[in-house]
């Protein structure tokens, strides 16, 4: 028998948003870490981010990241990125196209650093930037962080680097894989169109 979503656009876009508010809290989510991706002319570069929020009402997806690491230096260039996730159990891909908002030190920022545990303040404390050289292998760290000995206080001077990165969705692309038949499907969030896709 096959799911409601099928072949049902309104059932399809509830299936997505329901897998990605659920990878939001739930750490075993496979749609909690997307590959990222973005480029700026011959520089294109991916990495898994991690979910930090799925917002349906206004069409936002979020991570959080530093402020030095490459990829905001390429969104400075080029705000076009794209996301994709997916699921082998539910054997769901989904193809995010999005335009990124690099925020820091406003209240974007505030809001989600005021709810990042005292355990991942400290990527944030780090001296050198996320992908610095280094004479011998590292986590850039000084001990004290890699054991956790600095107080929520302390651990304040992080939010200097600490940024969100939202992704205003202009598009999702939908791939379902079924033995009966894949069913692909394109939504999007500018025109508010759909439409089938040849798999």
């Amino acid at each position: 028998m096959q799911p409601a979503y099928y072949e049902n656009f309104e059932e399809i876009q509830k299936k997505f948003w329901s897998m990605l508010d659920d990878a939001v809290i739930n750490r075993s989510s496979p749609f909690r870490i997307p590959v990222f991706i973005c480029a700026d002319q011959n520089e294109i570069d991916g990495r898994i981010v991690v979910l930090r929020k799925s917002d349906k009402n206004n069409n936002v997806l979020q991570f959080h990241t530093d402020l030095r690491s490459p990829k905001v230096s390429i969104l400075k260039k080029n705000k076009n990125a794209s996301l994709v996730f997916y699921d082998k159990e539910e054997k769901i891909q989904l193809r995010v196209k999005v335009t990124c908002e690099i925020n820091n030190k406003n209240l974007v920022a505030e809001e989600a650093w005021k709810k990042t545990q005292h355990i991942s303040r400290r990527c944030y404390l780090t001296d050198d930037a996320p992908g610095t050289t280094s004479k011998n292998p590292t986590s850039g760290m000084i001990s004290k962080l890699e054991d956790f000995d600095y107080t929520m206080e302390q651990s304040e001077k992080g939010y200097e680097n600490f940024t969100v990165i939202k992704c205003n969705i202009k598009s999702i692309e939908w791939l379902y894989l079924a033995a009966k038949g894949h069913r692909r499907a394109i939504f999007n969030f500018e025109n508010k169109k759909s439409s089938w896709l040849v798999p």
